[in-house]
């Protein structure tokens, strides 16, 4: 089992400083990755789903997760989501290729179709065109960074005669995983993305999630590219190491927990806590 943290831009973590000291001791005691947050805008009042204060501090993703490439050496970095359904995919494809270079290949491109239709309205997006603007913004992504001559035609994106440079520092760009537990978001982890991320799932919900996945399976071809499809989990509690096995057996191969704590030390005391009692 590989350990994650989540939530590096944000809380405590929004504060560069603390970022910093978080995530050089997850990288010393042996944590695989670090993931961010994203929501561009919040509504206000809060009212679900969504899952914060308005005011509450969430950095860019792309700028927590390169400076933080520039003080650790092997951790891998997340995206814990980018909702690409919101951006110009184009722009995007510069975005996350330069992070893939400036991390020097240590980015996990995580990425769904966004959940809060105030926001889509905020920025003026089609909240009901979420889903389909995310999968095609998938294969522009793929376009841009694959093709020796990128051209593409669908019904929100259209370009021809172009190059986007620099490319990601790995062959075909970071690996792309997808949130989400609607049947599309399934859909999509089995077509088109390297792994599934669940947020904030117990572990029956998480075991439903995984029948989801394989039933998906046997009615969507997998590109044989992708390999086999990595299921990352952010459980809604602390774990103990019973329950470590039991989210094993399951099929999950990467928890990337929750971090508690209002401070510095709170954090790193526990991510060192966990460390030596899960890890």
């Amino acid at each position: 089992m590989k350990f994650g943290l989540f939530g590096i831009g944000s809380g405590p973590c929004a504060q560069p400083e603390v970022a910093k000291a978080v995530a050089q001791a997850a990288e010393l005691a042996g944590y695989d990755s670090l993931w961010t947050g994203e929501h561009v805008v919040l509504p206000d009042p809060q009212a679900p789903p969504s899952p914060a204060p308005p005011e509450a501090p969430m950095l860019h993703p792309s700028t927590i997760l390169a400076y933080l490439a520039g003080v650790t050496s092997t951790i891998k970095l997340g995206t814990g989501i980018v909702l690409i359904a919101q951006r110009n995919p184009l722009v995007l494809a510069k975005e996350i290729a330069s992070l893939d270079v400036v991390t020097q290949g240590r980015l996990i491109f995580g990425i769904g179709a966004g959940y809060l239709k105030a926001e889509f309205d905020a920025l003026g997006i089609e909240f009901s065109e979420r889903g389909a603007r995310t999968d095609e913004y998938i294969e522009v992504l793929r376009n841009l960074w694959q093709s020796d001559n990128p051209e593409f035609s669908g019904k929100f994106t259209r370009f021809s005669a172009i190059q986007s440079r620099p490319r990601p520092a790995r062959e075909g760009g970071p690996p792309i995983v997808v949130g989400g537990a609607s049947p599309a978001a399934l859909r999509r982890a089995v077509q088109k993305c390297h792994g599934w991320y669940g947020f904030a799932l117990d572990l029956d919900s998480t075991t439903t999630c995984i029948a989801g996945l394989q039933e998906a399976a046997k009615k969507y071809e997998r590109p044989a590219g992708l390999g086999e499809l990595e299921i990352s989990i952010t459980p809604r509690h602390r774990l103990t190491p019973d329950q470590v096995s039991q989210y094993e057996d399951a099929g999950v191969s990467k928890l990337i927990l929750l971090q508690p704590g209002s401070n510095q030390q709170d954090l790193i005391d526990y991510l060192n806590n966990t460390a030596e009692q899960l890890m």
